[in-house]
């Protein structure tokens, strides 16, 4: 599979409609394979919905929490179903243009990544610090390996984690901590806690 490819092509159709990919994933049995693209609007498409909302921005077109200041306009990926029928249509040319999904059977999808959404660069943790996100690391740190926090910094070698903002399980309890440091190398998956 050549998941690189696959993903600089995402990333030039993307660009092209104004979206980044934030992940990509290619799953399931060899008659049922699914090509999943998680898109969201590039920075300056969201910096279009920080303006409109700071203007007082009304309707169906921005949601009620964004208006009333319960979620933040980085958390919100800004992508319609126009968008994703767009990115799809011309994706999907390009991908058997190119052939670069070997054989036929298999189906696209795209979508955004949701309140939930994944964390897997550097450029993510600084982009969400201040959000809740839950971590879990390949090595145990104080004897634990998942943690729930809200994310203080995201810069340099790994991030920070506020413990004290969610009610910790039993495990996390036990270590003792308020702060936690995590290395960027020691994450093995990262996520947004959805705040609503």
């Amino acid at each position: 599979m050549k998941l690189d490819a696959i993903r600089s092509a995402a990333e030039r159709v993307a660009a092209s409609h104004g979206l980044d990919v934030v992940d990509i994933e290619f799953i399931g049995p060899v008659k049922e394979r699914i090509l999943r693209v998680f898109l969201e609007k590039n920075a300056e498409g969201r910096a279009r919905i920080k303006v409109a909302v700071e203007a007082g921005a009304e309707g169906e077109e921005l949601p009620e929490r964004l208006r009333e200041g319960r979620l933040s306009i980085e958390q919100l990926s800004g992508v319609t179903h126009e968008d994703c029928s767009a990115f799809s249509r011309d994706f999907g040319v390009l991908l058997d243009v190119e052939d670069l999904v070997p054989g036929s059977e298999y189906t696209l999808e795209a979508s955004s990544p949701g309140l939930d959404r994944k964390l897997t660069r550097p450029e993510d943790f600084q982009r969400f610090s201040g959000c809740l996100i839950k971590v879990q690391t390949f090595e145990p740190i104080r004897n634990n390996r998942h943690w729930q926090g809200r994310l203080q910094a995201g810069a340099g070698t790994g991030i920070t984690l506020d413990l004290s903002a969610l009610h910790q399980n039993s495990k996390s309890r036990k270590t003792g901590v308020s702060i936690v440091e995590i290395a960027f190398s020691n994450i093995e998956k990262a996520q947004l806690i959805p705040e609503i």
